[in-house]
């Protein structure tokens, strides 16, 4: 099996990730999947873009973590994020609405990629978390903690950043970040493919302009990043995170 698919249903598109073996981890490829994707999708033959999943488990878990094992320059931490944030920024500016169907974990690239989406709905097993400081020791981009800090609030962020947990789906409603619960993974994605197709019937001038002015709202200068993202990415702990990892034990933090 591939790990993703792209499928067409009318006026839909749709990008399946197809990794339910490991949570649906995400390579390199599925990222530029994605990216093509959202830039290359005609708003003229699509109405809509709808993101799902193959499992029960997990929308996406995050990066496959063996894409890790190689880094070993500050360019390397550099150009990963860069990477990840160009893909996030493809996600929030498609010509077309996105919407994620999310069941199961929603973490790292995975979270990122959801919470860049336009409508987000979800199964109650889903859960929402960037568990980096148990898990790997790397950083979030500026960028991506701003995006979260915008829809859960600053105060929130830091609950779930500073303590590694996850945010379940009745907190993930409050906080509006999700729209609608649905009772499983299928009805879930059959949800989403029904909201997209509802597009189609509605003026496309009002949602271009909309999903443009709420862009514009949050438009500010960022402050500079790279010096975190190499600090997090070059360290000995990173590295203990990574090898952790293939090793099925916990990391042992030096904070060096």
């Amino acid at each position: 099996m591939a790990d993703f698919e792209i499928l067409d249903h009318g006026r839909i598109r749709e990008l399946r990730f197809n990794r339910p073996e490991s949570r649906n981890s995400l390579t390199f490829e599925m990222y530029q999947a994605l990216q093509r994707l959202c830039d290359e999708i005609d708003p003229d033959t699509h109405c809509a873009l709808v993101l799902t999943s193959e499992g029960e488990k997990a929308f996406a878990s995050g990066t496959d973590i063996s894409n890790f094992k190689t880094f070993s320059s500050p360019q390397d931490a550099i150009e990963y994020e860069a990477m990840i944030g160009s893909v996030i920024d493809s996600v929030a500016s498609c010509a077309v609405p996105v919407i994620a169907s999310l069941h199961g974990v929603v973490a790292g690239g995975g979270a990122a990629i959801a919470a860049a989406s336009d409508i987000r709905i979800a199964t109650p097993t889903a859960k929402f978390g960037m568990p980096i400081a148990r898990t790997l020791g790397n950083c979030l981009s500026i960028a991506n903690l701003k995006r979260l800090t915008e829809m859960f609030g600053e105060s929130r962020v830091r609950y779930l950043m500073l303590t590694a947990q996850f945010i379940e789906c009745d907190v993930l409603i409050q906080s509006g970040f999700v729209s609608e619960v649905v009772e499983d993974a299928s009805a879930c994605d059959d949800r989403a493919r029904t909201l997209a197709l509802g597009m189609a019937d509605l003026a496309p001038r009002t949602l271009q302009a909309t999903r443009i002015g709420l862009a514009r709202l949050n438009e500010a200068s960022l402050p500079d990043d790279r010096d975190l993202i190499e600090s997090c990415y070059m360290s000995e702990d990173f590295q203990e995170g990574v090898s952790a990892f293939f090793e099925k034990r916990r990391a042992v933090w030096r904070g060096v």
